[in-house]
């Protein structure tokens, strides 16, 4: 686990995490957020969609963001300030994706622009996005 100050980060510098999408992960989700919509957790239901099997929450794709951030780049003390998120393709249960966040620029008051791109092992874009984060002050 690094921390990144401000003046630590540099423009282009990016970090990542990987993770395989697990039936489990689906399930929690659900039943932390109550988002129990049948294409993500019932598979005869998402069998008769365009999906044609059951897919991952757009969300909990778009919460890998939060780890890198959170975690790596710039590290624990970011504090989310906005993201957006473009969902482009499907994460389906067993997928393994990769998330990669990337300095963009350098802002006022402490704050930088993240730019994310989520592929799935097949090297297909799943999701896009850009994050405003605050950037921990020092070190502590």
């Amino acid at each position: 686990m690094q921390i990144y100050t401000y003046d630590d980060i540099q423009i282009g510098q990016s970090a990542s995490v990987t993770k395989t999408i697990s039936e489990y992960d689906v399930y929690a989700y659900a039943g932390i957020i109550g988002d129990f919509n049948p294409v993500h957790i019932n598979a005869p239901y998402a069998e008769g969609t365009f999906f044609k099997e059951r897919i991952a929450h757009g969300m909990l794709t778009a919460s890998f963001v939060s780890t890198v951030l959170g975690m790596y780049l710039p590290g624990p003390g970011a504090i989310f300030i906005s993201n957006t998120a473009n969902f482009l393709a499907p994460v389906r249960i067993g997928d393994t994706i990769t998330t990669i966040c990337t300095v963009a620029e350098k802002l006022e008051k402490g704050r930088v622009r993240l730019e994310s791109v989520i592929t799935n092992q097949h090297g297909e874009t799943v999701m896009t996005g850009e994050s405003l984060v605050s950037v921990p002050k020092s070190k502590k």
